[in-house]
């Protein structure tokens, strides 16, 4: 279904790649979300290729601290997988930070559940739900009387948001819902447990899960640009103002037909039509 590579470990540790210290005449650390996270290490290990005497680092952690970092200084990208609130504008603007946003991909929020699992569409009432602990079991929504097993982003997650944004409409999780740090911690857990259902970016999905229509549309390249399919979004890199130097040199890779290409291979919606990405050269 699409394109997909294991981005696990980059969940667990802080991922960085620097090139010697000796040679570096600039570092740019990169933080945040953990879904953009696959597309920021690509782009990341093709742009130091191209570019040996750039030190970068790059590590997860979350939108929440991407755009935290950014405020406080303390890096010159923030990874984030919605968009920045008003309040963490202002907030920003205090300490002098002002926040730009760089789209860099589409993506789309699926449902997963086990491959076992005989359910293959779900509405966004039906999720809400779920998730709120008002439907706890799957023959409810025409599965197999099996107790549903709700697994969630935790709350310093962009995707999270998003979650809440399009799905929840500022209902409450339930309480009993297993909280995850990172897309690949709640793939593990859903591949492992008939009764599970989580949400993922389009990048995590893999073979050992299985995706979910959500209101009888299927999520894929084509539905998530189109925003046919309900849960698309947009994925964002912010930097302190519009950047310059070797920082801006890398959002521009990123958004460049080889870049966007590295986001496709990652599994993610590039900004634009991949085949027309295969005709560049």
């Amino acid at each position: 279904m699409f394109n997909i590579f294991k981005k696990a470990a980059f969940t667990v540790a802080t991922f960085a790649l620097i090139s010697s210290v000796c040679f570096a005449d600039q570092a740019i650390v990169i933080k945040g979300s953990t879904t953009v996270l696959p597309i920021a290490q690509g782009t990341l290990e093709a742009f130091m290729k191209q570019n040996p005497g750039v030190q970068m680092s790059l590590s997860g952690g979350g939108s929440g601290e991407g755009i935290k970092a950014l405020i406080d200084k303390t890096t010159d990208i923030a990874n984030s997988s919605r968009e920045i609130k008003k309040e963490e504008i202002e907030l920003a603007k205090t300490k002098g930070v002002n926040p730009v946003a760089h789209v860099v991909s589409y993506d789309a929020i699926i449902p997963v559940v086990h491959p076992k699992n005989k359910i293959t569409n779900l509405s966004i009432d039906q999720l809400s739900q779920i998730y709120q602990g008002k439907i706890t079991n799957w023959k409810e929504v025409g599965g197999e009387d099996l107790k549903i097993v709700v697994i969630s982003r935790d709350s310093s997650s962009g995707t999270f948001e998003s979650w809440d944004h399009f799905v929840m409409k500022k209902a409450k999780v339930s309480p009993r819902a297993q909280m995850l740090a990172s897309n690949g911690a709640l793939a593990t857990a859903v591949a492992k447990n008939r009764y599970a259902i989580a949400y993922l970016g389009i990048g995590y999905v893999n073979k050992s899960l299985k995706p979910l229509q959500v209101n009888g549309v299927t999520a894929s390249v084509q539905t998530a640009m189109s925003k046919e399919y309900p849960l698309s979004r947009e994925l964002y890199m912010y930097t302190n103002g519009e950047p310059v130097g070797e920082v801006a040199k890398y959002l521009a890779f990123v958004k460049s037909a080889d870049g966007q290409k590295i986001v496709a291979k990652e599994g993610f919606v590039p900004l634009v039509d991949v085949k027309k990405l295969g005709k560049k050269k």
